[in-house]
């Protein structure tokens, strides 16, 4: 959203005085960034699809859906590699003008496709209202929607994975989950999420495609099928059908390339520009190279890379989008030697990523039950691209290639790729420097992921050391390695401070009336001592992960039946050496860590030490006097809500509040370490809410730490809103303090932080978020990320979302932008915390 409004009075008053990030200047038209001059091409693709509402492409379900119809009782993986095959040959190839690199998956401009293998069972009730919903709408034809009616829902009713899940869920932990009978509608109390993806997030080892290719993939899975042993069960029944299924997704990606080829071919024979008509001959002569045969340049490994990012999105959905691994590393030997043999610049090295980057920017994720629009608002997309960091040996891997990404992202104007970058103790000056002036722009990235915490935990889960360093960022705040992980189920979500809410209500809420949604915990008024009623609230938090784990088990045993990944399984050694799917429940050797989800933890810690305060110590507040200012929502009871926001919260380095969350935290690790190795696997301690927050707290009703009732929950690790008052270095503090460093079943702890422009200005500040990012890193915390905005800004766009459609926010493990959000999620992002100091 390129075209920048002229600043006017009504929302730049005192302009002098106030210091803005480059961001807010290019929006504001105070800026020299003239993107259109410096990089024409990229500025005339972005023109062709920028501010587009995205339209749903069907061709992939098409196809997809008339495969699968043919191949039943066959092997579900062989199915899934006919199923890709057949969209290879039959899906519509597009090359969009002025671009260098081939691979989109649908329809001209923005564009999303839809998996009917996971959302079939959706269509009928919430595909027409894609166009009026909040967080982000969709165009759908007419004659679209025709053919979903008539041919593809109809074939996958009874068959999706939600439908199966939903009857083998009993009624007492259905209860919990939804609202209503077929599962559609979520309660927002334990959610599960495995039913609107078909896989966590992840990460291929494009770096094999790059050196090696399909051709040399497909040899290694021909050889092992054909010595076979005839006479063996298991070879028969389940190598075989997966090396069959390896060799077909080979030809299938290889035809895709090589139709792509064909395109550009057809192209270029009727165009008049010489210059055009060369670049299309380049295009086609790479298609035939890769991702075939291993790449001979920088171009043709974006390109390589580029086609297996886009094939994997027509296998699979996975929750966060495919990432992109860590880029600066194995695209680096390709690049070196092009800049060393001349025939590459930085500019054309930037000019290709940048394509990428575009071509990412026109697919959109689009989910269409209503838990999977409320989770991933303002079309979330996590596509991480993964910078810095240690190499497999354990040295600096910092190169030339990361500080050219950090120049992209400082000046590519859209909120693509989602960068992140690994630091540690040993990152050089200048890396961190580059950091902080990419943050200092304002628009979220990257996002930090600390090697000194991370690493550690992948070690001590039994990750050898190489393979823990060579680790990428995935999803929001997640990792991978890509080689040894091997667990895709989709978690849970549960809603800490619900739990309070049920202490409060003997197992019931507000929001649900009389429906025993927990444990009777009896009347609160009749718990006389602190510990009486923080084991009150040991059993409600208890009971939810009983239900969390009972969900995941029933997840685990049944994904296998509904989905297989032949082409990411291909790229994954251990899944090629026992010739297993990447969904199967176990494959020996892997890297096996599960995760829940923790929602307003922030949010459930302030209301308990408020609690603990106000009514078990000082005894200012009675039980009665509690439940009664929380029934009314504060009305009339003003005095009572200023009084419980007075209390000691996390967020500041109050050994009060944070050994609270210290002790909640312990009491989900203790549970998870005695059950979770019943689903063999680490079970996490995770807090990434994405957008979870905010339909987590239309549920909830008025919180002891004086929040009103049905607003957003605190987010992530970070503080409660307005709740950190004495700096960001409390924060982290109080993140550090929290944590149960002596546990290893434990997951990000995705921490936002906002400040304002003026607190970074200059060189003075880049230097003080160096030394934050420091201190960052010496506490050993998972995950940072910022937004460098004023809160005038965002308050004016709310007003005027037309003259700020290009303002981009942080949201969570992504960043959006801010008009595309409901009001529900811009308030939250508005009440954050804007600090003034470090």
């Amino acid at each position: 959203m390129l075209n920048a409004p002229v600043c006017d009075t009504c929302c730049c008053e005192e302009q002098e005085e106030v210091t803005y990030s480059g961001q807010e200047k290019r929006i504001l038209g105070i800026s020299n960034d003239d993107f259109a001059a410096n990089r024409p091409r990229i500025y005339k693709i972005i023109q062709t699809f920028d501010g587009m509402e995205p339209a749903l492409d069907i061709e992939r379900a098409l196809y997809f859906t008339r495969s699968m119809r043919e191949t039943e009782g066959q092997p579900l993986n062989l199915r899934w590699a006919k199923a890709l095959y057949n969209i290879a040959s039959n899906i519509t190839i597009y090359i969009d003008d002025f671009q260098l690199l081939a691979g989109r998956l649908g329809c001209k401009g923005r564009y999303g496709i839809l998996y009917p293998e996971i959302e079939g069972d959706f269509y009928e009730t919430f595909l027409e209202k894609l166009g009026e919903r909040e967080g982000g709408t969709a165009y759908i034809s007419p004659e679209n929607m025709k053919i979903i009616k008539e041919e593809i829902g109809p074939y996958w009713k009874g068959k999706t994975y939600h439908e199966n899940f939903n009857a083998a869920v009993p009624k007492e932990l259905h209860d919990i989950l939804f609202l209503d009978d077929a599962g559609t509608t979520p309660r927002y109390l334990v959610n599960e999420t495995a039913s609107w993806r078909s896989s966590l997030q992840w990460v291929h080892d494009y770096g094999k495609v790059i050196q090696r290719g399909f051709m040399d993939i497909r040899r290694e899975a021909q050889e092992r099928l054909d010595a076979l042993d005839p006479n063996s069960p298991t070879d028969y029944h389940e190598k075989r059908p997966f090396l069959e299924a390896v060799i077909i997704v080979s030809d299938a990606i290889m035809l895709w390339a090589r139709r792509h080829a064909e395109k550009a071919e057809e192209m270029a024979a009727v165009e008049q520009d010489p210059k055009r008509k060369a670049e299309l001959l380049l295009i086609a002569q790479n298609c035939r190279q890769v991702p075939a045969y291993p790449a001979k340049t920088f171009h043709q490994a974006v390109q390589s890379q580029y086609f297996v990012q886009m094939f994997s999105r027509l296998e699979q959905r996975t929750g966060t989008t495919i990432s992109n691994g860590r880029m600066d590393q194995y695209l680096y030997p390709l690049y070196k030697q092009d800049k060393e043999n001349g025939t590459l610049t930085d500019t054309q090295a930037l000019e290709l990523l940048e394509c990428v980057w575009c071509g990412m920017a026109q697919f959109i994720e689009m989910y269409i039950s209503a838990q999977g629009t409320s989770f991933n608002q303002g079309y979330a997309h996590w596509e991480a691209v993964t910078i810095g960091g240690l190499t497999p040996e354990g040295e600096d891997a910092t190169n030339e290639l990361s500080y050219l990404f950090l120049k992209s992202k400082r000046e590519f104007p859209l909120h693509y790729p989602d960068l992140a970058a690994r630091v540690h103790t040993r990152s050089p000056e200048r890396f961190l420097a580059d950091i902080a002036e990419t943050i200092k722009f304002g628009t979220g990235y990257p996002k930090l992921f600390n090697d000194e915490e991370i690493i550690p935990i992948m070690t001590a889960k039994g990750a050898p050391l190489n393979q823990a360093y060579d680790y990428a960022a995935s999803g929001c705040t997640e990792t991978r390695m890509p080689n040894l992980d091997t667990y895709t189920s989709g978690g849970l979500y549960i809603n800490m401070p619900a739990e309070l809410e049920l202490v409060l209500h003997n197992g019931r809420m507000k929001k649900y009336g009389d429906m025993c949604l927990g444990v009777e915990t009896g009347d609160p008024r009749n718990l006389k001592t602190w510990d009486e009623f923080w084991n009150a609230f040991l059993v409600q938090q208890t009971n939810y992960l009983r239900v969390t784990l009972d969900i995941q088990y029933i997840t685990n045993k049944m994904r296998e039946k509904f989905f297989a990944v032949p082409m990411s399984s291909s790229l994954h050694d251990l899944c090629m050496k026992y010739c297993l799917d990447l969904h199967k429940e176990h494959i020996p050797g892997g890297y096996e860590s599960g995760l829940a989800d923790f929602i307003g933890y922030g949010t459930l810690i302030d209301s308990l030490a408020a609690i603990k305060k106000t009514v078990y110590e000082d005894k200012s507040l009675t039980m009665d006097q509690l439940i009664q200012a929380l029934d009314a929502d504060f009305e009339g009871f003003e005095d009572v809500q200023e009084l419980l926001k007075s209390c000691p919260c996390y967020g500041n380095n109050d050994p009060y509040a944070d050994s609270i969350g210290h002790a909640v935290e312990r009491h989900t690790m203790e549970f998870f370490e005695k059950y979770g190795k019943e689903l063999g696997i680490y079970v996490d301690t995770r807090y990434v809410p994405v957008t979870a927050h905010v339909p987590f707290g239309r549920v909830v009703s008025a919180s002891a730490n004086g929040r009103k009732a049905w607003t957003p929950l605190s987010d992530g690790t970070s503080a409660s809103h307005g709740a950190d008052m004495h700096g960001p270095t409390c924060v982290l503090l109080s993140n550090d303090a929290s944590k149960n460093r002596d546990k290893i079943n434990r997951a990000s702890r995705m921490l936002n932080l906002k400040f304002s422009p003026k607190v970074v200005e200059g060189k003075q500040g880049t230097r003080r978020l160096v030394d934050f990012i420091r201190s960052f890193i010496d506490l050993k915390l998972w995950h940072v990320q910022f937004n460098i905005i004023n809160r005038k800004t965002l308050v004016a766009a709310q007003k005027d979302p037309k003259k700020y459609r290009s303002l981009i926010v942080r949201v969570a493990g992504y960043s959006a932008y801010f008009v595309d959000l409901t009001q529900d999620l811009q308030d939250d992002l508005i009440a954050r915390t804007e600090h003034s100091g470090m």
